[in-house]
């Protein structure tokens, strides 16, 4: 394996596991940050491997676990954090639907707008 390569696939290591403990975490703001590193990383790895004559990690067997095992578990928590961000998404659909809007008459005897007259707000914390 080239210098290079191996030096890409460290790179990736470091940032899914880094990545992974945002994820962990539920660190949703923490997570978007690593999106333009992780495809930097990816892409860095996809170069050196189509350059290399024999692209493959598995002569660092080590080194091809852990990021095998990394890749899974990202992929995992990933998954799980679509799964959160649903769930919260589902109770701001239903607060929203759940907002009744008061009721009452105006000045000159009509129903009133009230749609604007009051805020709402709903602070959900995954």
């Amino acid at each position: 394996m080239s210098p290079g390569l191996r030096s890409a696939a460290l790179r990736l290591c470091d940032v899914l596991e880094a990545e992974n403990l945002a994820l962990t975490a539920l660190d949703f703001a923490r997570v978007g940050l690593f999106q333009d590193e992780k495809r930097t990383a990816l892409a860095a790895l996809n170069d050196y491997s189509a350059e290399a004559a024999n692209p493959t990690i598995d002569k660092d067997p080590a080194l091809g676990v852990r990021l095998r095992a990394l890749a899974e578990n990202n992929r995992r928590l990933l998954e799980q954090a679509i799964l959160v961000q649903n769930r919260v998404m589902a109770v701001l659909a239903s607060a929203a639907r759940t907002i009744q809007v008061p009721v009452g008459y105006g000045a000159k005897g009509r129903l009133a707008n009230h749609y604007g007259s009051s805020a709402v707000a709903l602070i959900v914390r995954a």
